[in-house]
């Protein structure tokens, strides 16, 4: 009973990184973070002094570089170093908020083999619990059902852990990639 709850979790796990991994891949697609024309639409708003309009554009826009740039706006009246320094302030705030999620699988990754390791100390309890209670004549028929748990366990436990790390690397890398795009832009 104590592997299958430990593989129910590690499926729990599992359930949460993909669900984990969609939402990313819906989140950071380059038109939700970056609009298409936004920023072109802003330089223009402000070369010809509509700051208004350019705000308005950020506005219609509601992404991390219309965020962002909304914050460099409202600093207009206090000069460049502070509108910079919002920009800054802004750009960092979303850097982190993208990350909170991703964060997520990290953690999964790294508690998953903990689980499985769980599940191997448990079944291999569990073997040696049979060659005490047959005061060592256990055959291998008694102690394979301990020994199937801790295998299982700990395969289950990588087989979360390695996707789940590998998902957050890459998503990592995509997120430094857009608030780049997006501090240039």
């Amino acid at each position: 009973i104590t592997g299958l709850l430990i593989l129910l979790l590690l499926l729990g796990l599992s359930i949460t990184a993909v669900y984990l991994a969609f939402d990313q891949i819906m989140t950071l697609r380059r038109n939700e973070v970056l609009p298409a024309g936004l920023a072109e639409a802003v330089r223009q708003a402000l070369l010809t002094g509509r700051i208004a309009e350019a705000d308005a554009a950020c506005r219609r826009s509601p992404s991390v570089l219309g965020f962002v740039l909304h914050n460099g706006l409202s600093e207009m009246d206090m000069g460049w170093p502070q509108v910079e320094k919002a920009m800054e302030d802004a750009l960092a705030e979303q850097s982190a908020r993208l990350m909170r999620r991703i964060e997520y699988l990290s953690v999964i990754g790294n508690i998953a083999p903990m689980v499985g390791l769980l599940g191997t100390v448990t079944g291999m309890i569990f073997a040696f619990q049979q060659v005490a209670g047959s005061q060592g004549g256990a055959s291998a028929g008694d102690l394979a059902e301990g020994i199937y748990q801790a295998l299982v366990t700990t395969v289950g436990g990588l087989v979360v852990a390695i996707p789940s790390l590998g998902a957050f690397a890459i998503f990592r890398n995509r997120v430094d990639g857009l608030i780049a795009e997006t501090a240039y832009e």
